[in-house]
């Protein structure tokens, strides 16, 4: 059962506005609801990679138990372009995905690291605190299949958190939770499709 759409089946474009009898700019999911949820690829940038396929986002989807909640007023799912610093950002009714840098391989802080290891673990990235003339940092060894992982259990998780958050809010117009609403949100529902997980995409 696929679950996936509270409108109706899913749309799969490219990132462009196109253009209606050669002149008329069509709505764009950024300033127009849309009848069917997108899931948007971009192109990466230079320096990154998409380890996600827009296939990758509606498998995904189908194992959440509570998409049909989770996807109201949820206009696009969009691979978007690498940012340093960024995993992914949430705007009304879009959330963004980041691309990966291209050589998988990370270092990262030991704050950061201490905040996500339990994530890390489970999904079987090898982790090793070195350090240098700055001080001490981790090298995070990703694969392919690990890095999608975490952007789907954890990163997508996370930014439909702050999608749920803006949608339960009185307004409706901002995430008023913030992170630490978003991070629990990502938590629970990557513990929630773990073992379902686990048995439609491969980690090793």
């Amino acid at each position: 059962m696929r679950g996936l759409s509270r409108r109706g089946a899913l749309t799969v474009k490219d990132g462009r506005v196109h253009k209606k009898n050669n002149w008329e700019l069509t709505p764009n999911y950024y300033s127009h609801p849309q009848r069917e949820l997108v899931i948007d690829r971009q192109r990466p940038g230079a320096g990154y990679r998409h380890v996600l396929m827009q296939r990758d986002v509606e498998k995904f989807i189908a194992l959440l138990p509570d998409w049909e909640e989770m996807s109201q007023g949820l206009d696009a799912i969009v691979l978007a372009p690498g940012e340093e610093g960024t995993d992914g950002y949430h705007s009304p009714g879009v959330v963004h995905i980041c691309a990966w840098e291209a050589g998988l391989w990370h270092e990262t802080t030991l704050e950061h690291f201490e905040s996500h290891c339990d994530i890390w673990e489970q999904i079987g990235v090898p982790c090793e605190v070195k350090s240098d003339e700055d001080g001490p940092f981790v090298l995070c060894k990703w694969t392919q299949n690990t890095a999608r992982a975490y952007q789907l259990l954890h990163i997508l998780t996370h930014e439909l958190g702050h999608h749920h958050d803006r949608i339960t809010t009185q307004s409706q117009k901002r995430a008023a939770r913030g992170e630490p609403y978003a991070e629990a949100y990502a938590r629970k529902h990557g513990d929630l499709v773990w073992e379902r997980f686990t048995r439609h995409f491969p980690l090793d």
